[in-house]
């Protein structure tokens, strides 16, 4: 039997049992399995590192183990770019785009007010979305690690949090998306792009007490929804803070809110 020194790093360790969290811990295999193979034997799927040292050297997960090694694993580092050091996929991702599971349909409303491009269906399956995300190259988000595992999917990570907006502060948190979150530019039904439309030109399709206070108007790309400041305007906008922290300054007459399509 061979050993090696294993330690996770950061967010990993949520993944892996408390006796090897935040240490060193000693790994025994059996001849000389593949790198990929014994990290998620361990309980971290592949699809959530971004980095595996061995023996100080950055390598793949195909890379095989063999007694005595040393291996470092680290998660997604999608706020820094550590592409020309990185060996354990072809290209990193540095434009966030998700593709989310069946059970995280909130979440995915929740991202899209963000104004990030987040995919979702309410029963899709394993399959498909492991291929989106390979296709597509969107990072997977999901509550089951085995889907995770599956070879094909490259970017992924396993939300921990249940509550909604939890989920979503965890997943701002995790890859940094306050640089490049723009609140209020996609449709929460559908993901597509909100355009501003001209006034005059939809003020027969609002309704008689929008049109008396309304100032900017938004038709979604992709269903044709419009949005406008409505009534739930301040409570998405104090999610929005609390997630964002400091770093959001919302734009004056930014609107959010859609009842209607054309």
């Amino acid at each position: 039997m061979g050993h090696a020194t294993v330690r996770f790093y950061a967010e990993l360790n949520d993944l892996v049992v408390p006796e090897r969290r935040f240490r060193d811990s000693n790994v025994e295999f059996a001849g000389s399995p593949a790198l990929k193979d014994l990290i998620e034997s361990l309980g971290v799927p592949h699809a959530e590192i971004d980095l595996v040292l061995l023996n100080g050297r950055s390598v793949g997960f195909g890379t095989r183990l063999h007694d005595g090694d040393r291996l470092a694993v680290y998660p997604m580092f999608e706020g820094l770019d550590i592409g020309a050091v990185s060996q354990v996929r072809a290209t990193p991702l540095r434009e966030p785009r998700f593709v989310l599971d069946g059970h995280l349909g909130r979440l995915a409303a929740y991202l899209r007010m963000l104004g990030l491009d987040a995919l979702w269906e309410p029963q899709p399956t394993d399959t498909d979305l492991a291929r989106i995300s390979a296709d597509e190259r969107r990072i997977l988000l999901t509550r089951d690690l085995g889907l995770l595992k599956r070879s094909q999917v490259t970017h992924g990570l396993f939300i921990r949090a249940t509550d909604p907006e939890r989920q979503l502060g965890e997943v701002v948190e995790r890859l940094h998306l306050e640089r490049v979150a723009q609140p209020f530019t996609r449709c929460l039904s559908c993901n597509g792009v909100l355009q501003r439309v001209d006034l005059a030109v939809v003020e027969t399709e609002l309704p008689p007490k929008v049109r008396q206070h309304v100032r900017e108007v938004r038709r979604c790309a992709g269903c044709a929804k419009l949005y406008w400041a409505g009534t739930h305007h301040d409570q998405m906008l104090a999610m929005i803070r609390r997630v964002l922290g400091k770093s959001f300054h919302p734009q004056r007459n930014v609107q959010d809110e859609g009842t209607g399509t054309s």
